[in-house]
């Protein structure tokens, strides 16, 4: 206890300390570049207990990017929730959560887009999470657009989805200023013009 009576916070476990280390270093580094010793010296953990967590750093790399996923999960879910049930509303969300991922500190890409350019061999089991995680931002989309009502629904979602992977490599590069804002305002142009069928919501 200290001197004003507060106990000072717990420390977390060993694997979410080497979690954080993880997210931390395999985001900034990258994921080829970061070894284990470096890992568990961020993590301040022994190579014993890396092991015990993770059967090696294959394993890591997928937590890392499932607790990535599980994170933008998350956030999308609000965004959707602050926009309310029209499905055009939510599919301009999809863009104002990407604009929170963009930023954030240190803002180098999509973290799911970099480990696939790395991780060359596509029996890596963690380009595994890659794929779901990219076929499920389709499907948010592609559901959005049939709800919506759009003509041309497979056209539309292609379109979108260009944009969005777009707007965040321009974005991560530099070669476009305030690339979400100007993606997602292309976004609410594009909704407002593609033909609908009747009835849609």
């Amino acid at each position: 206890m200290n001197v004003h009576g507060a106990e000072p916070p717990p420390r977390p476990s060993a694997r979410n300390r080497l979690l954080t280390a993880a997210d931390d270093l395999f985001y900034a580094k990258g994921i080829e570049t970061t070894g284990v010793d470096a890992l568990i010296e961020a993590a301040d953990v022994a190579r014993m207990t890396f092991y015990k967590h993770f059967r090696g750093k294959d394993a890591l790399v997928v937590a890392y990017l499932e607790e990535r996923d599980a994170r933008w999960r998350k956030l999308l879910d609000l965004t959707w929730e602050a926009a309310g049930d029209d499905p055009r509303d939510r599919l301009l969300a999809v863009f104002d959560a990407l604009g929170i991922c963009h930023s954030e500190r240190g803002f180098r890409g999509c973290s799911f887009a970099n480990a696939a350019a790395e991780l060359a061999h596509r029996d890596h089991p963690a380009r595994t999470i890659v794929t779901a995680h990219k076929a499920e931002l389709r499907e948010d989309i592609s559901s959005l657009v049939h709800r919506a009502g759009y003509e041309n629904a497979a056209d539309l979602t292609d379109t979108l989805l260009m944009l969005y992977e777009g707007a965040t490599t321009t974005q991560a590069l530099g070669t476009v200023e305030d690339a979400i804002s100007k993606a997602r305002a292309a976004v609410a142009r594009l909704l407002g013009t593609w033909p609908r069928r009747e009835g849609g919501s």
